[in-house]
C-alpha cells in the first residue's frame, strides 16, 4: 500500500463540521480545505479544527485504518469519517 513505501511523516489535520455530529474530515493541511468539493463543505457546515496527527506513526485510529485514510487523502484530497452505524467513510 502507498503508506508502506512513503518515507517520513505523513501529517494531516482533522476538522469537524457544525452540521454533522460525529463526522470528521481529514485533509493534508488547512490549504487543502480550499479544494474540497462544494457539496462536502455545504453538508459539513462551518469547519472547526480538532487536531493534527502523524498518520505514519499510528497503527490504528478510532474508526478507520491509517492506510485507508492516507489512500483517500492521496487519491481525492480528503477522507470523510462518518458516525458509527453509517458507512464508515467516503473515499
Amino acid at each position: 500500500m502507498i503508506c508502506n513505501v512513503r518515507p517520513g511523516p505523513l501529517k494531516c489535520e482533522v476538522y469537524k463540521g457544525a452540521r454533522k455530529e460525529n463526522t470528521y474530515l481529514f485533509v493534508a493541511d488547512a490549504k487543502s480545505l480550499e479544494t474540497l468539493p462544494p457539496l462536502i463543505l455545504k453538508q459539513m457546515g462551518e469547519l472547526e479544527f480538532v487536531l493534527s496527527v502523524d498518520l505514519s506513526t499510528r497503527k490504528t485510529l478510532a474508526v478507520a485504518e491509517p492506510a485507508a485514510v492516507i489512500e483517500c487523502i492521496e487519491r481525492q484530497g480528503f477522507y470523510l469519517q462518518l458516525p458509527p452505524g453509517k458507512e464508515s467513510s467516503a473515499c
